[in-house]
């Protein structure tokens, strides 16, 4: 009979995360760390059958303020058996019952279920049977591109497109190289970055941020900064994020310095091989338009990753189980207003600097 527990150690979560199906970065113990020096409190749920551990669960919550009641996320999980039918409503039921008991808004779950398989539409009927609703608000991206791993490298370099093998070959022939990084690295890493959401026109945190982030999973062993220079300059980066049989390119940043040379084309390819070089058996480029169309804002990173060789896969996305229906609502409705408005002032604030010559916090 399968019953719930918790756990108390690092060592112990990660190693039973890792022999789950479904397990991911954004689930393992150190995220949980993270995410709790940023308002955010975790607990790890564990479904035992006996001692065999059947899904697992890192449950982010948190006050909006004092006065509102707290909402909860399981990013990217929970991780388990999806096909599973009776794991799946255990572990459902055990999540509503555990917000119903903290008395939150809602409890928000995006696991890597693919959508357009009989697994994926099984679980979308018994998310809607239960009350669950597809969400307006999709925290982690809900497509992405995943490359096959398993194959040579000859192979994995033939399945990119033309222009691509051409591209990666011609960087290193312009003389761009490659290199591993280290925490010493992560105010360069940063200065990309933020080089490139300037350019690019997206919102970035604060520094620090990302050097505790970064930091503490390049500490862990989790994360591998990949530098691209140019006779010993630094042109583009990679982060590449790992756990288990699995690798994320989860940011990655570029200067105007020798676009011409193609770095990133290099850079791509170097990561791939350091993730296959490292267990790995697939490589996830994060992140894929909601529709392939070219007015979608991710479709020019679409098109570039495209080119690797990848898959598109698309996601269940995020579901949330309301505990309150009118605060649900209110919330739902006020808060992507909310986030509209914070991005106007960050981009008022970023246009001002640029025109007065000050650097902006981003």
């Amino acid at each position: 009979m399968i019953h719930l527990t918790s756990c108390a150690t690092q060592n112990e979560w990660n190693a039973i995360l890792a022999q789950l199906p479904k397990a991911h970065v954004l689930q393992t113990w150190e995220w949980g760390e993270f995410k709790s020096r940023y308002g955010w409190r975790p607990s790890r749920l564990l479904w035992l059958d006996g001692t065999q551990p059947r899904a697992a669960a890192l449950v982010l919550s948190r006050r909006l303020n004092f006065n509102l009641p707290q909402v909860m996320y399981v990013p990217k999980g929970p991780a388990l058996d999806y096909g599973n039918l009776a794991v799946l409503e255990r572990v459902l039921g055990d999540l509503e019952e555990s917000a119903r008991q903290r008395r939150a808004l809602f409890i928000k779950i995006d696991p890597d279920v693919q959508s357009d398989t009989a697994e994926g539409e099984m679980v979308v009927e018994v998310l809607r049977r239960r009350g669950w609703r597809a969400s307006r608000e999709q925290i982690q991206f809900r497509n992405t591109i995943l490359i096959n791993l398993t194959r040579s490298p000859d192979e994995l370099m033939a399945a990119m497109k033309p222009k691509w093998r051409y591209n990666t070959r011609l960087a290193a022939r312009k003389g761009v190289t490659v290199r591993p990084g280290t925490l010493d690295d992560v105010p360069l890493l940063y200065r990309l970055y933020a080089e490139t959401a300037l350019r690019d026109g997206f919102v970035i945190r604060p520094q620090t941020y990302y050097e505790d982030a970064w930091g503490a999973f390049i500490e862990a062993g989790l994360a591998r900064p990949l530098i691209a220079e140019v006779e010993g300059t630094p042109v583009a980066m990679a982060i590449v994020f790992h756990f288990a049989d699995r690798a994320w390119y989860m940011y990655g940043a570029s200067s105007w310095l020798h676009r011409d040379r193609m770095p990133n084309h290099l850079l791509q390819w170097e990561a791939m091989r350091w993730a296959q070089g490292n267990g790995c058996t697939v490589y996830d480029l994060w992140g894929a338009p909601e529709k392939l169309e070219p007015s979608d804002p991710l479709w020019g990173v679409y098109r570039f990753k495209q080119g690797f060789g990848g898959e598109l896969v698309r996601h269940i996305g995020a579901w949330d189980f309301p505990v309150s229906g009118p605060g649900y609502r209110l919330y739902t409705f006020v808060v992507p207003h909310l986030l509209s408005i914070m991005r106007w002032r960050y981009w008022r604030t970023v246009r001002r600097g640029k025109s007065d010559g000050t650097t902006s916090q981003v």
